[in-house]
């Protein structure tokens, strides 16, 4: 079965069981959670640091810091209160007021929010720091590892379509809704808010953290990524029950 995209607008139909659905968004919340630590610790971890991490992650981490100052509530927060905004953004592009899907978008950050710290107390326990050359290489290699792995996640459940994480589904709603299908170029514009939160928190707070060489690879390719994996990675699985707005 091809991995068919309905039309601009279309409401498709759920040819798998919820049952797979929820395995399939079980196993990608997982991928993606594990993706995102994976950048932010290769980040921290490496000196002198040039990394960054993930593009969302990276905004939204600066804005809170900005607004918030360093906390161990900062990110929670951050992630929490820009998250139901770009819920907000997706119901303006959609031109409809969804509960049931601003509801999946919150309940999306808890399990992702706890998977997130699990997978951040391990990976910094086992993942010492990065100094000479090879390890420098290798935590470069793994944060594009990471970045992959979220490009990956994100259309494994993007395409189960249960619950989605506000900033895919903006992604998707762009996606289907304006740019035909297009992931790359959905991707580039699903963008353009974190760019606003990250300008917004360089000017409060006088710089950037978390950006560098993994969070331009992400901006580069973490959207073709996606597309490659609709095609490659559960190639059967497809968009089930797409709703982007009339």
């Amino acid at each position: 079965m091809e991995n068919s995209i309905p039309a601009e607008g279309q409401i498709g139909k759920r040819t798998i069981s919820l049952t797979a659905s929820w395995a399939f968004f079980g196993f990608s919340i997982v991928i993606n959670s594990m993706g995102n630590v994976l950048t932010l610790v290769t980040s921290s971890h490496i000196h002198p640091q040039f990394l960054g991490s993930a593009y969302w992650t990276a905004a939204e981490n600066n804005l809170g810091l900005a607004v918030l100052g360093d906390n161990s509530m900062t990110l929670f927060w951050a992630f929490m209160v820009l998250g139901m905004l770009t819920s907000v953004l997706n119901a303006i592009l959609m031109h409809k007021w969804d509960w049931k899907r601003i509801g999946g978008n919150f309940i999306f950050m808890l399990p992702f929010s706890v998977f997130i710290q699990w997978f951040s107390n391990i990976f910094n326990k086992i993942m010492p720091n990065a100094y000479g050359l090879p390890m420098i290489i290798l935590y470069v290699l793994v944060n594009f590892l990471g970045v992959a792995l979220i490009g990956t996640a994100i259309s494994i459940y993007q395409r189960a379509n249960l619950v989605l994480h506000p900033a895919d589904d903006l992604f998707q709603i762009i996606r289907f809704r304006y740019c035909h299908g297009n992931a790359t170029v959905a991707m580039w514009l699903s963008y353009i808010p974190p760019t606003i939160m990250a300008i917004i928190a360089a000017v409060m707070q006088g710089g950037l953290y978390n950006f560098g060489l993994g969070t331009l690879f992400a901006l580069a390719f973490q959207g073709a990524i996606t597309g490659w994996a609709d095609k490659h990675i559960f190639p059967k699985l497809t968009h089930q029950a797409l709703d982007v707005g009339n």
